[in-house]
């Protein structure tokens, strides 16, 4: 009996050795290797899976094979625009730097260190030299004398045009380029808090009296102003105000003459601020215009001031919005 069961034991401790060195040979590091293989291949699959995406950018196709990651940002409003998504580390270059007062406070930081494509509007030679492969760019941008987009695209680079009128269109531009590098939580987020700010302001203001609004850019032969369809007019409007020339639709940027801004009586003139000349220079400017002195809004100083960046589709929608609200409502 003692016999047969340390004969029965020798044969069990011997099977579970075979068994414990075949185990271990399945878990030895040749074994792991295989199985995180298998699971960083999963992971690429699953990830390349979400390419290529296909938007619609205002009627034009683009389409986005991989995860950009050398990016051009033409206009500060688009800079700016990144550096608030978290993705300020992917811009190679920026340009219309003379476009600008500055980024907000909480953004100078990482913009101040963008390398600078070009201080002025993007030149074909500087955008070509790049080596971008995604552009991200205010319309005035491209199109006739300015970049051409097909011929970037066969450079590589995939254009996706800012070219907002409206707050809908400017948060769903926040979210294809959320979705384009992989931040739609954070873009998403933005875009509510963008709402709920500017719908704060909407609701402070109910019931109170629009003034009526001066769009001033520069003036020499006449106010080079916004129109209706200017996404600064809609910005207005939100704020509590009315642009004096919303009616007029057939191109977003217009000149006008003295005579018709004397004749629709503007309650306060909002000016834009960049680089020359400056916004002080433009009120002495237009407190020495003749016609322009016998405005009441001239006579006591009803002059709000706001970096041109401001008034463009981007980043500072609510920003603006409480900005211009403060300024008409002021005692």
């Amino acid at each position: 009996m003692k016999k047969t069961n340390l004969r029965a034991i020798v044969l069990n401790l011997t099977l579970i050795l075979v068994l414990s060195l075949a185990f271990s040979a399945c878990a030895s590091p040749s074994g792991s290797s295989n199985n995180d293989a298998a699971s960083h291949s999963a992971s690429e699959t699953e990830s390349a899976g979400t390419y290529p995406l296909v938007f619609d950018n205002y009627g034009r196709e683009v389409v986005v094979t991989t995860k950009p990651q050398k990016v051009l940002t033409l206009g500060p409003n688009c800079t700016e625009l990144f550096i608030a998504l978290g993705l300020a580390d992917y811009i190679i270059g920026h340009s219309l730097r003379d476009h600008s007062r500055g980024p907000l406070p909480e953004y100078a930081t990482e913009y101040e260190k963008i390398p600078e494509l070009t201080y002025s509007h993007a030149t074909r030679e500087a955008v070509v030299a790049s080596s971008a492969d995604f552009i991200y760019g205010i319309d005035w941008e491209f199109g006739d004398a300015a970049l051409d987009i097909d011929e970037l695209a066969g450079y590589g680079m995939t254009v996706y045009m800012n070219a907002a009128q409206t707050l809908e269109e400017q948060y769903q531009e926040i979210l294809d380029i959320g979705k384009i590098f992989d931040v739609e939580d954070v873009a998403e987020a933005f875009v509510a808090d963008q709402k709920a700010r500017i719908q704060a302001v909407q609701d402070k203001n109910a019931g109170k009296q629009p003034p009526n609004v001066l769009i001033y850019d520069h003036g020499s032969d006449g106010v080079f102003t916004a129109s209706g369809i200017n996404f600064e007019s809609l910005l207005v409007e939100l704020a509590g105000g009315k642009n004096i020339f919303d009616d007029i639709t057939d191109k977003a940027w217009i000149t006008v003459s003295f005579e018709e801004v004397l004749a629709r009586v503007p309650d306060v003139i909002l000016i834009h601020d960049y680089d020359a000349p400056s916004a002080q220079e433009k009120i002495a400017e237009i407190k020495a215009n003749d016609l322009f002195a016998q405005l009441d809004c001239v006579k006591n100083d009803r002059f709000i001031i706001i970096d041109l960046e401001s008034i463009l589709p981007g980043s500072r929608m609510a920003y603006t919005v409480e900005r211009l609200t403060a300024g008409y409502f002021s005692s």
